[in-house]
Order: structure tokens, then C-alpha cells, then sequence
């Protein structure tokens, strides 16, 4: 189930997007990441082909149970990260900003680790 950064991104992206919009679409996502409609529609339809998403008909965006699994995944440790570090006394900005470079390379086994610790 291994993906790249970028995918990981995508669909983190997604399952935020679908929290508080009532459909995601692809340019839904590049307001969000700040990038050109083209590259999200590549990225998409490389999603699609790793049947981590379904788009229907209308353009509407949907994770599936792969994607949905990856998102979540990403977003806890973002979340965990983030909140941890502000807690040590990191600034908000650079907490947001070094989770998320962390959330993507982290092993499961350390991450593990620091979410016993913060419990």
C-alpha cells in the first residue's frame, strides 16, 4: 500500500476537504494545495489508477477504503506531530510546517512510540 509524498498529500487533502465541503472536486484541491488544475488532475488520475479514489461522473472526488485508510493514517500523525510539538514549545507555524514533513517519513514503529508518550 506504499505511496509516494505527493499522494499522501492528495489524499490527506481529500479527507480534509471532505470534512467540511459536501463534495470534493479537483479544483476544490488546488485552491486548497495552491496548485495549477492541471497537476491535480494527473495526480488524480494517478490516484484513480491505484484505486485510492473514484471520481464520478459529475467530477465529484470520493476516497475508497485504501484511500481513506492512507488519508487517515496521514492525518493523525500530522495532528499528533503538530500538537506535540506545540506543546514543547515549538511556534504554531513551524510545528504545522515540520509535521508535515515528518508525517510522511516517520516509521510506524516510532510513531507508535511518540503517541505512547504523549498518552
Amino acid at each position: 500500500m506504499a505511496v509516494n509524498e505527493s499522494a499522501e498529500n492528495y489524499l490527506e487533502t481529500i479527507l480534509i476537504l471532505s470534512r467540511k465541503l459536501p463534495v470534493v472536486r479537483s479544483v476544490d484541491i488546488a485552491n486548497e494545495l495552491g496548485f495549477k488544475k492541471s497537476s491535480v488532475s494527473v495526480a488524480m488520475k494517478n490516484l484513480r489508477e491505484k484505486e485510492h479514489i473514484v471520481v464520478d461522473s459529475s467530477g465529484f472526488i470520493t476516497l475508497t477504503p485504501s484511500g481513506r485508510e492512507i488519508a487517515e493514517m496521514i492525518y493523525e500523525r500530522h495532528e499528533m506531530i503538530s500538537s506535540w510539538l506545540i506543546r514543547l514549545g515549538v511556534a504554531e507555524e513551524v510545528a504545522l510546517e515540520d509535521a508535515c514533513k515528518m508525517e510522511h517519513v516517520i516509521s510506524k514503529e516510532s510513531f507508535e512510540a511518540i503517541k505512547k508518550a504523549i498518552r
